[in-house]
């Protein structure tokens, strides 16, 4: 009765049911984020904004720990729960949670150590600087309920319960609009309302999560258990395409502010800011889609339900390829409307963005299946793949293509390097598929 949600035949329809609320999910969470970046330009500035963006790469670093810690912790407890292991799942369980808070509070504690040097380092302007550091204080401040809020709302996939995951993104992703709006339309705290805003929707949030986690009538609860190295370290690997990719980000959002503000200056920041909560908030669909699913397939491994691992395997990449074109699509038509939500139409800051849009929208085609791909890897337990994947696709790929077509191409060459980049790591991740077929069992072609 304990695992009977994951031991079961699934059709189509059963496993987008059981990955809709992840994705809804992951595009709550983007949504939350564009309506914090509109906030702070509308109800401060556009330069606000840009000055938010500074210090995005931190927050990509701490969004790419907590994800590594989730991922890669899920699917090995999956897997104790697949070969019917339960109470070792869940001192598993209670031992990440705990790993996870001190690494928390030892990030918001150096983070505001040497928060100065830090925004002096990702080339944060003078005019930009008071902004950034108001915004980072915010956050830090905040750091151990960021990290838990993103590892429970992966784990309560595990605990195959991703309703309850949707209800407290909601509960976090409300609170910190309604905040946003008091603390910067009425109370006037500027940026960092919004980062403040931030905080006490992850901490609701995370109460939340914590007061179900308590209760020993659920799949997976808090319960004794003694320091796992192996098992930290193990998830720690298994989880690093996850946490590789963030870093990526961190490295290429920090490039694209140099390169963006060496065209255009602060309005060029602004407007890559702007297009990089537009790609959060479409690439959420692709990674809560695969965080759905991914319990399902480390369960179906560890159970070894070879007959259920190639269907569900063919169902999850049928659904990744007709969303590619469907956020494509969805990207091309609604672009001026969601330029218009943060900037007025006619700006400097709205005629940077839309100039470039066309061409970097044509990731949407390909990042989808690498997203995928990379997170099956993951749920099979083999994090060397999927790291392969991650950082060539994210990083080695994406840093390339920024450092050299800008000079061959120039203002065209920075819009063309990230579909580009995406489009290497498609062709990568179909090699990876293909052999992975074989060795995994989930050949379906």
């Amino acid at each position: 009765m304990e695992n009977s949600s994951f031991n079961k035949d699934f059709t189509a329809i059963s496993l987008i049911r059981f990955a809709l609320p992840s994705i809804i999910t992951m595009v709550f969470i983007s949504l939350y984020s564009v309506v914090d970046g509109m906030f702070i330009s509308r109800f401060v500035s556009e330069l606000a904004l840009s000055s938010q963006n500074m210090f995005y790469p931190i927050l990509s670093i701490l969004y790419g720990i907590s994800i590594m810690l989730g991922t890669g912790s899920s699917a090995l407890i999956a897997i104790k729960m697949g070969e019917g292991k339960f109470e070792r799942a869940r001192e598993l369980f209670t031992f990440i949670v705990c790993i996870t808070t001190l690494i928390g509070i030892l990030f918001g504690v150096l983070g505001l150590i040497f928060l100065d040097d830090i925004l002096i380092l990702l080339g944060t302007s003078n005019i930009q600087f008071e902004f950034a550091k108001s915004y980072a204080e915010g956050i830090l401040y905040f750091a151990p309920m960021l990290f838990l809020q993103i590892l429970f709302q992966i784990l309560l996939v595990t605990a195959s319960k991703p309703n309850l995951g949707l209800v407290i993104t909601l509960v976090g992703g409300i609170s910190n609009m309604l905040f946003d709006y008091i603390l910067m339309a009425i109370f006037n705290m500027g940026i960092l309302g919004s980062a403040i805003a931030t905080g006490i929707g992850a901490s609701l949030a995370t109460l939340v999560a914590i007061f179900y986690f308590t209760s020993k009538k659920t799949m997976l609860y808090f319960k004794s258990f003694r320091f796992d190295f192996i098992f930290f370290i193990k998830s720690c690997a298994n989880g690093s395409s996850e946490m590789i990719s963030n870093v990526s980000t961190a490295v290429t959002t920090f490039l694209f502010n140099l390169i963006f503000m060496e065209f255009w200056a602060e309005d060029g920041v602004a407007s890559i800011a702007i297009l990089s909560y537009l790609q959060f908030v479409f690439c959420a669909i692709f990674i809560g889609f695969s965080i759905g699913v991914a319990p399902i397939i480390s369960y179906k491994h560890g159970a070894k339900d070879i007959l259920n691992l190639k269907k569900i395997c063919a169902l999850s990449y049928s659904f990744i390829l007709i969303t590619s074109f469907v956020v494509y699509t969805l990207s091309i038509f609604s672009i001026d409307k969601i330029l218009e939500v943060f900037t007025d139409k006619g700006t400097n800051v709205f005629n940077i963005a839309k100039s470039g849009f066309y061409i970097y929208a044509l990731q949407f085609l390909f990042m989808g299946f690498s997203i995928f791909s990379s997170a099956l890897f993951t749920a099979f337990g083999n994090g060397l793949v999927s790291a392969i994947i991650s950082i060539s696709r994210t990083f080695i790929f994406l840093v390339l293509c920024q450092l050299t077509f800008p000079h061959i191409f120039n203002e065209l060459g920075i819009w063309l390097s990230v579909p580009f980049a995406e489009f290497l790591g498609l062709i990568l991740s179909i090699a990876f598929f293909i052999w992975g077929g074989t060795r995994y069992k989930y050949k379906f072609i």
